[in-house]
């Protein structure tokens, strides 16, 4: 890779726009969350933790990822989970993000509501006094415990509503738990102000994702891997400025792509689909997202123009204010005008 793109890459401001609070959590986090809970039986030697933290298999992931979420217990655990990734999204000149938060998972295991509230907010003040990042949430129904998940998500999002609080959405596994009976929930939150962000072909076909857009009045696609197969629905994708939340590294390591060369992000390109290029889980994964932007330079053969808009479509599409969208902008023309 040319020292002078990952340059560039490193000095593009950034934003984040599909990024889950738990799998974001790094060893640097997870170590003082072990060390703070020493019965969740997670190592609490940084090497030992490492190790565990080294992605075999997909099963492996699932358990290092409730290993982390069977550790926060408190609001101070949801303020070092937030403020841990600020912390490693401002290494990557990211200035914006868009987190994505399970209410209903951490309320079944027993954090108070109250708890998970004030972590967030304390979190996401320390994020931008010590970081210089804005975080905005996107709460999110865990689509494999059913429409009761659904209902409480929704409930607690709108009568909570967090000072950042912009998306709702809907995650977990696709095959076997459809779209359509969370319809009603997303209309509800769209009444309210809030966007419709859910996951759509990451693990299943493009019906899924066409079931989103039309049953969920999905503005944004979580992952949309599948899009590629559905020329069709490229095109409406297109059309309709529905963006996708590409996430390269998370679909090698699950298995639904061979690598990043085989993933259909070009086919998306060239089809005019707004993509975005995001981490998903990152230090699970082994991603960062200054890697996915040379991942997938090095794949297609991107110019710095081109990964300029990337980062640009990433702006527009996200729930930022327009000042700050327009601010950071100007922020990428002036990176981009340099090279």
């Amino acid at each position: 890779m040319p020292e002078n793109l990952r340059a560039f890459v490193a000095a593009l401001p950034k934003v984040e726009l599909h990024v889950h609070l738990v799998g974001s959590a790094s060893v640097e986090t997870v170590t003082r969350l072990a060390r703070r809970h020493p019965s969740a039986g997670v190592p609490t030697d940084t090497e030992e933790l490492r190790r565990f933290f080294t992605f075999r298999d997909f099963d492996h992931f699932l358990t290092a990822f409730w290993a982390v979420q069977s550790m926060i217990r408190s609001s101070a655990d949801v303020h070092d989970l937030v403020a841990g990734l600020a912390r490693d999204l401002a290494t990557q000149n990211c200035r914006y993000a868009e987190v994505t938060v399970t209410p209903y998972n951490h309320l079944l295991d027993g954090l108070p509501g109250d708890a998970l509230l004030e972590g967030l907010a304390t979190g996401r003040a320390t994020a931008l006094a010590e970081h210089g990042v804005e975080l905005a949430w996107c709460f999110d129904i865990p689509g494999e415990k059913g429409t009761k998940a659904g209902r409480e998500t929704l409930t607690f999002a709108l009568r909570e509503r967090p000072e950042g609080l912009v998306g709702f959405g809907l995650g977990g596994p696709e095959i076997g738990v459809g779209r359509a009976p969370f319809a009603p929930f997303f209309t509800a939150a769209r009444e309210a102000g809030l966007h419709s962000v859910p996951h759509a072909g990451e693990t299943s076909g493009p019906a899924t994702v066409w079931s989103a857009v039309h049953d969920l009045g999905a503005e944004r696609i979580g992952h949309g891997t599948s899009s590629g197969t559905d020329p069709r629905l490229l095109a409406h994708l297109a059309e309709h400025g529905i963006a996708l939340e590409v996430c390269p590294t998370s679909n090698v390591r699950t298995g639904q792509v061979e690598s990043v060369d085989a993933h259909p992000v070009r086919r998306m390109l060239d089809h005019g689909v707004l993509v975005t290029l995001n981490t998903d889980d990152p230090p699970m994964f082994g991603a960062t997202l200054n890697g996915e932007y040379l991942a997938v330079a090095s794949a297609l053969g991107l110019r710095t123009a081109e990964l300029a808009k990337l980062t640009r479509n990433a702006v527009r599409v996200s729930f930022l204010q327009d000042t700050r969208k327009q601010a950071l902008l100007a922020e990428i023309d002036g990176v981009a005008c340099d090279t």
